[in-house]
């Protein structure tokens, strides 16, 4: 091949390469994900639902694109961020870990399918007509969490046999389920003999400044409502325990990874592999109305020894056999 002649067919490879690549690339289907705060600080469990998408033959990048948006935990910012889904045309929109993210994007879309993963009762807020035939757009994981507090609170009067003044986190941003749960535990706190303090934070700083509160107050535990915010404040929150000294109770694993006391509540990121699997299934062709609500399949006791010893807190050999993580 003469010298010119290889130059000209080299140069239309290289043209016609990207154009193949881009091409491919535009037939991706593109799914939309709405998440709570930023990817950095949910790094499992993006991965969870990354896992659940290759249980249907999903992989970002090769078949797949995904759209991310975060709030970086402003909830008052997913209206705008379901609405810039919606006009990048995702064929699905994931919202895990957050009710407000889930209402906001039914509320933008009627014709989008939706798989949430939160702790709401779908049914009560109206994401779905029934657990058995969501019977709309939407469909996902209900996490249970408000039917876990009462043994949650339990589990923490085990730990500390004399506790009898609970201080209880609240956020006041999400008062659907902060009500629900205040409601269950203050029946359970009833037939224990525990008094509950509630207070509120719906930010960093007020964060802060409850804990100045506790620590001035001393009651014997901190009770910490299962919330969106609260989790991607969990680093904050387990400083400030250890801090002042105040043993506290979670909702989820990664508050006890991160140095909180104890934990027990749903495997999150199971249920974010959940919300993977159901998103495949749904680019298959299944229609969100026909898929049921589901339910976690896995829960987790995490103890955290180390944090024990520091607050001085001899751990019962009984809770440490049923706990299902000890970090030491």
């Amino acid at each position: 091949m003469r010298r010119r002649e290889f130059i000209r067919l080299f140069s239309s490879t290289v043209v016609a390469w990207p154009l193949t690549a881009r091409a491919q690339q535009a037939a991706m289907p593109v799914i939309g994900y709405l998440g709570v705060t930023s990817v950095n600080e949910q790094p499992q469990r993006l991965a969870g639902f990354q896992q659940g998408l290759a249980e249907t033959g999903f992989i970002e990048g090769k078949n797949l694109l995904i759209e991310y948006r975060w709030a970086e935990g402003h909830f008052d910012r997913f209206p705008a961020l379901a609405t810039e889904l919606i006009k990048r045309q995702v064929v699905v929109i994931a919202v895990l870990g957050t009710s407000q993210g889930a209402v906001a994007a039914k509320a933008a879309t009627t014709t989008i399918p939706i798989v949430f993963s939160i702790g709401d009762d779908p049914t009560a807020i109206g994401l779905v007509a029934s657990f058995n035939q969501p019977g709309g757009n939407a469909t996902g994981i209900y996490l249970l969490v408000t039917e876990l507090q009462a043994k949650r609170l339990g589990i923490l009067r085990e730990l500390l046999p004399s506790a009898t003044r609970v201080a209880v986190l609240v956020n006041p941003g999400n008062t659907t389920l902060a009500t629900v749960i205040l409601r269950e535990l203050e029946a359970a706190s009833r037939t224990m003999g525990i008094e509950i303090q509630v207070f509120n934070a719906g930010s960093s700083e007020q964060i802060n400044d409850v804990f100045a509160k506790l620590a001035r107050d001393r009651p014997d535990a901190l009770f910490v409502i299962p919330d969106a915010f609260f989790n991607g404040r969990r680093s904050q929150l387990a400083i400030l325990a250890a801090r002042y000294g105040i043993p506290a109770t979670y909702p989820a694993p990664d508050f006890a990874e991160v140095g909180g006391l104890i934990s027990y509540g749903p495997d999150i990121t199971d249920a974010f592999r959940q919300g993977g699997n159901y998103t495949g299934r749904i680019l298959k062709g299944a229609k969100a109305a026909d898929l049921p609500v589901v339910q976690p399949t896995k829960f987790e006791l995490v103890i955290n020894l180390q944090t024990a010893k520091a607050l001085g807190i001899e751990v019962p050999a009984s809770l440490l056999a049923r706990a299902d993580k000890v970090i030491e």
